[in-house]
């Protein structure tokens, strides 16, 4: 089952705005695509999202 924009805060407090919960979504949809494994795909989105967050990265990255 795919993941939405709704699911991002019960994996990570930093998806705090519409933007990042979405970005969450489409990497964590992505990433269990490609590898079938919902722990990495996990991993792989919060990561992300922390990075926007941080500003060590920018969203056109991920699309």
């Amino acid at each position: 089952m795919p993941w939405t924009p709704e699911d991002a805060p019960r994996h990570t407090h930093k998806a705090d705005t519409e933007d990042l919960c979405e970005v969450w979504a489409e990497v964590a949809n992505k990433v269990l695509a490609e590898t079938g494994d919902e722990g990495r795909a996990i991993r792989a989105a919060n990561a992300v999202v922390a990075r926007l967050r941080a500003g060590r990265a920018r969203r056109e990255t991920f699309e």
